[in-house]
């Protein structure tokens, strides 16, 4: 059994770094604009054409199912309630809420879709910094080494 203990002083991407690169939709690990495959809107990079790190788990399905439930968290509570509520206290009428909510349903989660697969990297790695590369990572990125 192996147990990785990586101090923050020892780490060359730092958690900031990792935030900032998740919020700019960048590699985590080189900073790399290449986190999407170019000429696409919705394609991700199975890896970073830079610096190599795994974007796509080999060994988990679900791991972006995660970044779904996040895009369609951020669309529920930032659109579909506050709407809601404008409709509850008659800011605006039920009709037109449902009609914003239907578009904004579907609309929303598009627009956020490279954002929350960003996201879901950034708080993989935020979490796991000795898993980046970069931070002496010696197994395929989003191994587990946690046993």
């Amino acid at each position: 059994m192996t147990i990785h203990t990586s101090h923050p002083t020892d780490m060359k991407v730092t958690r900031s770094k990792i935030i900032a690169r998740g919020l700019t939709n960048r590699c985590p690990n080189c900073g790399g604009r290449t986190l999407f495959r170019e000429g696409t809107l919705f394609e991700v990079n199975k890896n970073c054409p830079r610096c190599g790190l795994f974007f796509n788990r080999g060994n988990d399905e679900g791991f972006f199912l995660g970044s779904l439930s996040l895009n369609y968290g951020v669309t529920t509570v930032c659109f579909l309630v506050p709407l809601a509520l404008l409709a509850f206290y008659e800011v605006i009428s039920a009709r037109v809420a449902i009609v914003l909510a239907l578009i904004g349903a579907f609309g929303v989660p598009a627009l956020l879709y490279r954002s929350s697969r960003s996201w879901w990297l950034m708080n993989y790695y935020f979490f796991l910094p000795h898993h980046l590369p970069a931070n002496g990572g010696v197994e395929r990125a989003g191994e587990d080494t946690n046993r």
